[in-house]
């Protein structure tokens, strides 16, 4: 039961922290990469373990939000554009210590159903949250901005049949929230016995 409390409680005090209200203070690499090995350990179907990340940081984080920013001014028709978008996308990584781009690969095994392999870089990317709640890291899965875009799949690279799941804004911040539910899991749950 011991074991249980310490999982309970770690994922009832998990909380997404928007990136504007982290404060600047550098993640250790080693805990970066024990986060993304954590992620490695997720459910797989037939041991596709499709999930991928890149991980930007310094400069390198810079230069994406940089380069989001732009691709969201030029593909976006001037009617629709809007200065309020592009100058978050441009400063959405600010405050974040890394902003790792999490990734859906999808292997070549067709009785595979797409999504399980979304199911299993989901539940991949929800260990990297349950990992940086244990270390006191704050973090955000987000989809906005330009996530589920085609054009940050060409940016990236990305296969046709690979999908970007969300991007994950860590760092560290001076307070924590309180969670909340609107329903409890029992109401949300029919048992038939």
């Amino acid at each position: 039961m011991k074991n249980f409390e310490i999982i309970a409680d770690n994922i009832r005090a998990r909380r997404s922290t928007k990136p504007a209200t982290l404060n600047g203070k550098i993640i250790a690499k080693k805990d970066i990469e024990s986060l993304l090995e954590l992620a490695n350990w997720a459910p797989t179907h037939a041991m596709t373990e499709p999930w991928r990340f890149i991980v930007y940081t310094g400069e390198g984080k810079t230069k994406f939000a940089q380069d989001q920013a732009e691709l969201y001014k030029k593909n976006t028709p001037e009617d629709k554009f809007m200065e309020a978008t592009y100058q978050k996308l441009q400063s959405n990584t600010t405050n974040a210590s890394h902003v790792i781009v999490a990734i859906m690969k999808r292997g070549n095994n067709p009785k595979i159903p797409v999504l399980e392999e979304i199911c299993a870089a989901a539940a991949a990317v929800q260990n990297i949250l349950l990992g940086a709640e244990a270390l006191g890291i704050a973090a955000l899965w987000s989809t906005g901005g330009l996530t589920f875009s085609p054009i940050l799949k060409d940016y990236l690279q990305l296969g046709e049949e690979d999908q970007v799941i969300g991007q994950l804004y860590l760092g560290y911040a001076d307070s924590e929230k309180e969670g909340t539910r609107l329903s409890s899991g029992e109401a949300k749950t029919t048992w038939h016995e």
